[in-house]
């Protein structure tokens, strides 16, 4: 009975994080809009604009849901669920802080990588089946992007791998803290299990992880079609790209999956590489830091800080570089990141081979 109960609390909780989390994130982007541009941005409705998102989504929900004539109704209808759906379940396996994981799986890492490739499926069912041009070279464009960076998004993940020997994402954060039982060694030379903080994370770990992460980082700008990624829908060109088409609730969920998309991916790599739930103080001798920080709600707190950091550091990019041509887009994909990912995940064999083992 209590496990029925947490199965159906859980998705709800998840649903209800991802539109706060939208309404606020929307919110916060237009403020920094505003403030890289030199204005104001959101200021009339609410103190300081703060009701302006809520004032959004409530026009947005009474708006009549229309479908064009010569759509195929079908995957008209079902593509921004689907949208929605993927990204949503790849929250079930990430964790919050130690062992506070919706599912906690051993293939936690291969399950996110799977679930959220089923996203591009439903962006170009939204392409085809709006029956626009602008809509489907939007979703055209967006197909190759997304399958074109997973590359590089899969050889760093799989870099970490190499190193920690588990698809757990709950083990993959332990063992960047003072509670793991293994060995942390600071660029695979000091050792850090006592001292914790920022020192035992992954990306310190070892030198060529920096460079993962980077890769990591912009590989994943283009999978949530982020500028100066998004091309798929840039407005310029296609209007509003594979949307173009849709209104009222089905854009909803459309927008939400992009913010979620957002936040996941930043989690994702926060887990990966910045420490997960940990703590980024360290015990300095008898001030222990790391040992004070760290527990549920503490875990809690590192997890949603970071993970924010990282999601303003993604609008800060979006409103201060241009948009790349799509010819752009393509060569930094395959002539930069999916090269230097390759050769990380090499370093990534030496390192366990000759510095961990």
């Amino acid at each position: 009975m209590i496990d029925t109960i947490l199965h159906i609390l859980v998705p709800i909780a998840i649903f209800t994080f991802i539109a706060a989390f939208t309404l606020f994130a929307v919110y916060a982007e237009r403020k920094i809009a505003g403030f890289v541009q030199d204005r104001l941005g959101p200021m009339e409705t609410g103190k300081y604009g703060s009701l302006q998102t809520i004032a959004d989504i409530l026009k947005l929900l009474q708006k009549e849901l229309i479908t064009p004539t010569l759509a195929d109704k079908i995957l008209f209808r079902i593509a921004p669920i689907i949208i929605f759906v993927a990204v949503f379940t790849g929250f079930s396996v990430i964790p919050w802080a130690k062992d506070f994981i919706p599912a906690n799986t051993h293939t936690g890492l291969f399950f996110i990588m799977a679930i959220i490739s089923i996203d591009a499926l439903g962006i170009l069912m939204a392409g085809w089946g709006s029956n626009n041009k602008y809509s489907l070279l939007g979703s055209m464009r967006a197909i190759a992007q997304m399958v074109s960076y997973e590359i590089p998004v899969g050889l760093s993940l799989i870099t970490v791998v190499m190193l920690t020997q588990t698809l757990n994402l709950n083990e993959i954060a332990i063992g960047q803290g003072i509670l793991t039982n293994g060995s942390i060694k600071f660029l695979g030379f000091w050792e850090v299990n006592e001292i914790g903080g920022i020192f035992a994370w992954n990306i310190f770990q070892a030198p060529h992880l920096i460079v993962t992460y980077i890769i990591f980082f912009i590989a994943t700008l283009a999978e949530c079609n982020r500028a100066p990624f998004d091309i798929p829908e840039a407005e310029s060109e296609l209007v509003g790209g594979f949307h173009t088409e849709y209104g009222g609730i089905q854009f909803a969920f459309i927008f939400l999956a992009e913010y979620a998309m957002m936040f996941l991916v930043a989690m994702l790599g926060v887990v990966l590489f910045l420490g997960g739930w940990n703590t980024p103080l360290p015990n300095i001798g008898a001030v222990r830091l790391a040992d004070w920080t760290t527990g549920l709600v503490w875990g809690i707190f590192w997890t949603l800080a970071k993970s924010l950091f990282i999601v303003g550091v993604q609008m800060w990019i979006r409103w201060t570089l241009p948009r790349l041509r799509a010819d752009q887009l393509m060569s930094l994909c395959w002539k930069v990141l999916t090269p230097l990912a390759f050769v990380c995940m090499a370093i990534s064999a030496i390192w366990r081979i000759l510095i961990i083992a």
